[in-house]
């Protein structure tokens, strides 16, 4: 192993794609840290604006803050798996890129209060001056890649000027509808930056590498549902002593997390996607809807906590639809996102179609049978569809193998 104190510098070139052993370094690992408070504030604030009986107003806020979190996370993670050099100069930029992240945090708030962005767009700002500066490094350093990274550069820097440009547009007095469209528009945009990057010379991302960050990713996002839940918890003992009922919400939101692991994990994402390379778009920006959906789930188990200790400003049918929502779009997206990528069983579609349906109705019964009888149904559909899910994974292994070649 190199003694980490003598890469004061390594020239910037694309890493072999098939690098053996290819796993998350420890900056990787402290990076993700940055995004476990970033994600905290905004799961956090979603559960007051739930609890407050305005979860319809708070959905968009919540995507979009959401969006930005997630979209400097990926950009990173997409560079890092082909240029890491894990020298000083990397290091630096990579905590620049992190402080960003906290300043971003630091926002949510007042996004959420005031509809207050300047501190979010000033923490994104941060994100991407980092990248956009690893680009120019990787540019200049690697002629073979020098115009992908160039017009990476190029295009993440020309965008910064849009998302000022929008907070001018809310300085100004434009309607909420303007400030959406602008919002929607600048996204797309973004989101467009790779596919015109990558037309000279596609990225030397690592497949086992890219799978392994995206699992990582979604266990951080289920940690954060477990603090959420556990936050919800830790109210509740302060003002009412334990009972039966504030134990079995707590259980069976574990048991739904844990069971939205099981799925997450049923499929291995790093042979299909070493497979099937050009297939890579969809399936990392398909996972925009299924980290969104983790972190709404954490906000719901939050305020179905607190609501057996306080009297909240909604329904306990809506309360119920905080988890239930979010857990159905987790499985329906997660299908989608398996269906890119490799052929799951007809069996594999029928069980995520049913239990979108089942999750979504179960809700409607809450008012006869209780929040926490509910809540235990929702958790027990979890459980079901992990069962199915592993048997028709299990069924479809013992048959005839998947083709390895390279589909379109």
């Amino acid at each position: 192993m190199p003694n980490p104190t003598i890469r004061i510098r390594v020239r910037m070139t694309a890493r072999p794609i098939d690098e053996p052993h290819r796993v998350s370094s420890q900056l990787e690992l402290l990076f993700d840290l940055t995004f476990v408070i970033a994600v905290a504030a905004v799961t956090e604030q979603f559960a007051h604006t739930i609890a407050d009986g305005h979860a319809g107003d708070g959905v968009l806020p919540f995507l979009q803050v959401f969006f930005a979190i997630w979209w400097a996370w990926m950009n990173f993670t997409w560079f890092a798996s082909s240029y890491d050099t894990d020298d000083v100069t990397y290091r630096i930029l990579t905590m620049v890129q992190m402080a960003g992240v906290l300043l971003l945090a630091a926002g949510v708030p007042p996004a959420a209060d005031h509809g207050d962005y300047l501190m979010i767009t000033v923490g994104y700002l941060v994100m991407r001056l980092g990248l956009i500066s690893l680009w120019l490094r990787a540019g200049i350093e690697d002629p073979d890649s020098r115009r992908t990274a160039f017009r990476y550069a190029f295009g993440i820097g020309a965008l910064q000027v849009g998302w000022f440009a929008r907070l001018y547009l809310a300085d100004s007095g434009a309607s909420d509808g303007v400030l959406l469209a602008a919002f929607i528009i600048l996204a797309i945009l973004e989101l467009s930056v790779p596919l015109w990057a990558e037309r000279p010379r596609a990225t030397h991302w690592h497949p086992h590498h890219i799978a392994e960050r995206y699992g990582l990713f979604t266990i951080i996002l289920l940690g954060e549902a477990v603090l959420a839940a556990s936050n919800g918890v830790r109210r509740a003992v302060e003002d009412t002593e334990v009972g039966a009922e504030l134990i079995a919400v707590a259980g069976c939101g574990l048991v739904i997390l844990f069971a939205l692991w099981w799925l997450y994990f049923l499929h291995p994402a790093g042979p299909r996607l070493e497979d099937r390379r050009d297939r890579s778009y969809r399936w990392g920006y398909g996972h925009f809807g299924i980290f969104a959906s983790l972190a709404a789930l954490g906000a719901g188990l939050e305020v179905v906590v607190e609501q057996t200790s306080h009297e909240l400003h909604l329904s306990p049918t809506a309360a119920s639809y905080a988890v239930a929502i979010p857990a159905a779009c987790f499985v329906g997206l997660l299908w989608g996102v398996h269906r890119i990528i490799s052929e799951p069983s007809r069996a594999y579609l029928g069980t995520a179609i049913a239990g979108v349906a089942v999750l979504l109705v179960l809700p409607i019964a809450t008012p006869q049978i209780g929040s926490v009888a509910d809540l235990a149904l929702i958790a027990a559909t979890c459980v079901a569809l992990v069962g199915i899910a592993s048997w028709s994974e299990s069924v479809r292994q013992s048959g005839p193998k998947e083709s390895s070649g390279s589909s379109g």
